[in-house]
């Protein structure tokens, strides 16, 4: 017992000290017990409070992010035994993760399918805070107990999301599928865990003994337990084959649930993929795995998969989700990279795509809240009746397109550009491929997202139907968003300078 209280002395320590850099995960774990205990105490009359209690704890959250800028100058952060790491390019996940979840929480209370639900929404609230506290772990764990417990918690929180509103059989369907998958792929990447903990006998991602276990272990079956940690995270990220959950999920849970699953998740698996892969890049030498082959191969396969699926597609959220998936693809063209620029490029395109998503699925959740329209075909017509949400759908629209004078256009040349400073140190077939497959699914994501402007304003409808609610705080939301997107299009250091 007295040859522990040293080492027990000395992770006291280590805590206490960690605990200054991980103020903004102590007020979203304080915020997410204070929205709890509100709609306990007021039980169904909560709503509005704990709505003003999200709002304003996010906004504190936000506000502690910006606070940590100075603490990552240059520098990297251990927190908790190797268990976390906070970094520069951690703040910038967390940072764009906290806005994007803070928009969202605007954005439940006006879709009237999810408000007029029997439940309300207090509750979640405050599963959508607990789900951005494990984000927020998921973009710092550099061990792989963290990396797995971060997931899960983000994983329990979706499912969560996914079936609150189950009012029908498809909604129901959408969250145990959801389910099942989440569990499946988890079970691989604990599977995956394992090996390489067995085979190095150690957690910590950084460490020497980790990297020098595997150095020393059988390449094959190293690679063979990668892979398998690589389909949990692709389980996230949507990519190809991971992706068979994402149409019907998306589809069948509220809309904006489908936006935060399109989004948060996404962008905090980009940021735990970072710092998975950074250790095997730089510190481990495996002659078996070309991690550049693997996920170029992944990625053109996203890409066409994605892209060539949503053109199929009649219901606007079923579009969404197959171009989400397009997009990961696209994405996955900067990680390729290994390169600060690569990453830079990959936290803009993060941003942007976050928030024109959103805005797309907000107006998505206007024109059903306006005439009950879910597919094109109840678009007919309505860019008429209603330009101002007709007009920001086609700017949005455009910015996920990726045409000029849109933040859309801007990310996907910044990316292009990454790829491009690689390919022209080492001319890699893959990287050319790579390329040439983005911008060939450019000019295809054109197909499927013209469509939604094609049936607003040149297919001929009935705009004589009378409006089933008014949805005016989306139109403001929207109005916002595209300003945003067209001023980003037209300076984009302004946004890029911080990332």
């Amino acid at each position: 017992m007295h040859d522990l209280l040293p080492y027990i002395s000395v992770q006291l320590t280590n805590i206490l000290d960690s605990m200054a850099f991980f103020m903004p995960e102590l007020c979203l774990a304080m915020l997410f017990l204070t929205v709890l205990v509100t709609d306990m105490i007021f039980g169904k009359s909560s709503e509005k409070l704990c709505r003003i209690v999200a709002y304003a704890g996010m906004l504190l959250v936000i506000f502690k992010d910006l606070q940590q800028v100075a603490l990552v100058l240059n520098k990297t952060h251990f927190l908790f035994g190797d268990m976390l790491m906070l970094n520069h390019t951690a703040l910038v996940f967390k940072f764009i993760i906290d806005v994007l979840a803070f928009i969202l929480l605007l954005y439940f209370a006006w879709d009237d399918k999810l408000s007029s639900h029997p439940k309300r929404l207090s509750d979640l609230y405050s599963i959508t805070i607990g789900s951005v506290f494990g984000l927020h772990l998921m973009v710092m764990a550099v061990n792989l107990l963290s990396v797995y417990l971060a997931i899960e918690m983000v994983s329990i929180a979706s499912y969560l999301m996914v079936a609150y509103r189950s009012e029908n059989a498809f909604s129901s369907e959408a969250g145990l599928k959801y389910v099942l998958f989440g569990a499946a792929s988890s079970a691989i990447m604990l599977y995956g865990i394992s090996l390489l903990y067995g085979f190095s006998g150690s957690l910590s991602l950084f460490s020497e003994n980790l990297m020098q276990g595997l150095a020393q272990a059988n390449a094959l079956g190293v690679s063979f337990a990668v892979a398998l940690v690589l389909i949990g995270i692709g389980f996230k990220l949507s990519f190809v084959p991971a992706h068979f959950w994402v149409p019907d999920v998306y589809q069948g849970a509220a809309t904006p649930v489908t936006a935060y699953l399109s989004t948060l998740p996404k962008i905090a698996a980009f940021g735990l993929l970072v710092n998975f892969l950074t250790p095997f890049i730089f510190f481990l030498k495996l002659g078996t795995i070309d991690f550049q082959l693997i996920l170029s191969v992944i990625g053109i396969i996203t890409m066409v998969a994605g892209n060539f699926a949503a053109v199929m597609q009649t219901n606007v959220k079923r579009m969404l989700a197959y171009s989400s998936i397009g997009h990961t693809g696209f994405a996955l063209m900067a990680i390729v990279t290994f390169t600060a620029q690569g990453i830079g490029a990959l936290t803009y395109y993060l941003a942007v795509y976050g928030l024109a998503n959103i805005g797309a699925l907000a107006l998505a959740t206007y024109f059903a809240n306006q005439t009950g329209a879910e597919d094109l075909e109840g678009y007919k017509g309505l860019g008429v009746k209603y330009p101002a949400a007709s007009v920001c759908f086609v700017i949005v629209l455009i910015s996920l397109t990726g045409l000029p004078f849109t933040a859309g256009f801007t990310a996907k040349l910044f990316v292009f550009s990454a790829v491009f400073s690689v390919y022209q140190q080492y001319h890699d077939v893959w990287l050319l491929l790579l390329m040439i497959t983005g911008a060939v699914t450019t000019v295809v994501s054109l197909f499927y997202y013209i469509k939604i402007p094609l049936y607003l304003f040149l297919k001929k409808g009935d705009v004589s139907t009378n409006s089933i609610t008014r949805s005016n705080y989306i139109v403001i939301f929207s109005i916002i968003i595209a300003l945003i997107l067209l001023f980003l299009g037209i300076f984009p250091d302004r946004l890029l300078d911080y990332l």
